[in-house]
C-alpha cells in the first residue's frame, strides 16, 4: 500500500474526456511526489533506435497508469515497485529549467533537438500544479532551442500560446500518442490518460493553431489493437495530423510480468494469443531487446503490419519524412548581470 506523502501538491481538474463515464471512472488513487534537486537537466544517449541523442524528463513516473508503459523499471532503479508506485510515487526536480539553462548557456554546449517525454509524459496531471514543462520550454523559447514533444496529455493544449510561435520558427514539432479508439480498451489500459476522442481533438487544436503533429499509433498490441491502424490513421488523418509513426508493445523486465496478469485479468480469452504473436515477433521471447528489432519486431507478422502502416501513410498523404528543425536560431541571451552589447 502507498501512504500519502507532507509533499503531495494540490491537484485541478482537467478535462480529459472521461468526464460523467460512471462506472468506467477509475479508483481515485494518492499520489506522493517527492522533490529532488536536479544536478543535470539533459539525458544523453547513443542509441541507433532513436532519432534524437538527448532528452529532458522532468518528472520520474507517471500519473496515466498505462500498463505497458516500458519506462516502469526505470522506478526499480529508485527503490521502488514498477507497479502501482510508478504511476503513483512521483519525483519531481522543481530546479531542472534553471538547470538546463545553466547547460546551455556553457560554452562547450552544441545545439541538436531536445525531446520531451521520451520516458514519462510531460503533461501528466501533476503538470496542472507544478508547471515544469511550461517553465522548460521556456528555457528554450528564449535560446530559440529545438524541441520535440510526446505526450497523451491534453494539457498541452494550455501552453499553445508558447509553443504555436516555436513551431513557426521551425524549432517544435509534437508526437501525439493514440494506442487504441476504443474507450473502454483505454480505460481499462491506459487509466489516467486521455480518452481516445479527447486526444484527437488535442491533435485538432495543435494543428490549427501552426503546430505539426505526427500522429503515434504506439504500441501496437497484436491481436488487441493492431486491427485498429487504419481507423487510428485515418482519424488522426483528418484531424490534421502531417506524419505518423508505429511502435510495437514493448515489454522489458518487470513490464513482462505486469502486462501478463493485466491481460489475463482483463482479456482472459485473448491473452493466450496475444503473447503467443507477440513471442512470434520477438524470437520466442516475451521481449526481444536487440536494437533494430525491439521496437518494430520481425517475422511474416511484423512484416504485415509494416506493410499495413506504409499502405496507409501513402493512402492519406502522410508526409513520409519530417523536416529538420531548425538549429541556426540558437543564441545564448543575455544573463542577468550581464553588459548589453551597443551594436
Amino acid at each position: 500500500m502507498n501512504r500519502p506523502g507532507r509533499f503531495d501538491l494540490m491537484r485541478e481538474a482537467v478535462a480529459d474526456g472521461w468526464d460523467g463515464d460512471g462506472d468506467e471512472t477509475p479508483p481515485r488513487v494518492v499520489t506522493e511526489v517527492r522533490r529532488e534537486t536536479a544536478q543535470s537537466a539533459i539525458t544523453r544517449n547513443t542509441s541507433p533506435d532513436l532519432p534524437f541523442d538527448r532528452s529532458v524528463n522532468v518528472y520520474r513516473g507517471c500519473e496515466h497508469g498505462c500498463i505497458y508503459c516500458f519506462a516502469r523499471p526505470s522506478h526499480g532503479f529508485l527503490g521502488m515497485s514498477p507497479g502501482l508506485d510508478f504511476e503513483t510515487r512521483l519525483i519531481m526536480r522543481p530546479n531542472i529549467a534553471q538547470v538546463l539553462e545553466t547547460e546551455l548557456r556553457r560554452p562547450s554546449y552544441k545545439v541538436a533537438p531536445i525531446a520531451m517525454g521520451t520516458n514519462t509524459d510531460p503533461y501528466q496531471p501533476i503538470e496542472a500544479t507544478a508547471g515544469l514543462t511550461r517553465q522548460v520550454l521556456e528555457v528554450l523559447s528564449r535560446f530559440n532551442h529545438p524541441v520535440t514533444i510526446v505526450t497523451k496529455g491534453c494539457m498541452i493544449e494550455r501552453d499553445i500560446d508558447l509553443i504555436a510561435p516555436m513551431a513557426k520558427r521551425g524549432l517544435l514539432r509534437v508526437g501525439v500518442s493514440i494506442t487504441t479508439l476504443d474507450a473502454e480498451l483505454s480505460r481499462r489500459m491506459e487509466p489516467r490518460a486521455p480518452a481516445p476522442e479527447r486526444r484527437l481533438r488535442c491533435v485538432s487544436c495543435l494543428t490549427q493553431a501552426g503546430v505539426p503533429v505526427r500522429v503515434m499509433v504506439a504500441p501496437v498490441i497484436p491481436g488487441l489493437t493492431d486491427t485498429e491502424i487504419e481507423a487510428i490513421l485515418t482519424k488522426a488523418r483528418a484531424a490534421g495530423a502531417t506524419s505518423a509513426s508505429r511502435i510495437l508493445l514493448r515489454l522489458p523486465r518487470e513490464v513482462a510480468e505486469l502486462w501478463r496478469g493485466w491481460l489475463t485479468e482483463h482479456y482472459p480469452d485473448r491473452a493466450p494469443g496475444v503473447m503467443a504473436r507477440l513471442r512470434d515477433m520477438h524470437g520466442g521471447r516475451d521481449y526481444d531487446p536487440r536494437f533494430g528489432h525491439r521496437m518494430s519486431g520481425q517475422g511474416a507478422y511484423a512484416d504485415l503490419i509494416a506493410q499495413r502502416f506504409r499502405l496507409m501513410v501513402k493512402r492519406l498523404g502522410y508526409t513520409a519524412t519530417e523536416s529538420p528543425l531548425s538549429c541556426d536560431l540558437f543564441a545564448v541571451p543575455p544573463g542577468p548581470g550581464d553588459q548589453l552589447s551597443l551594436f
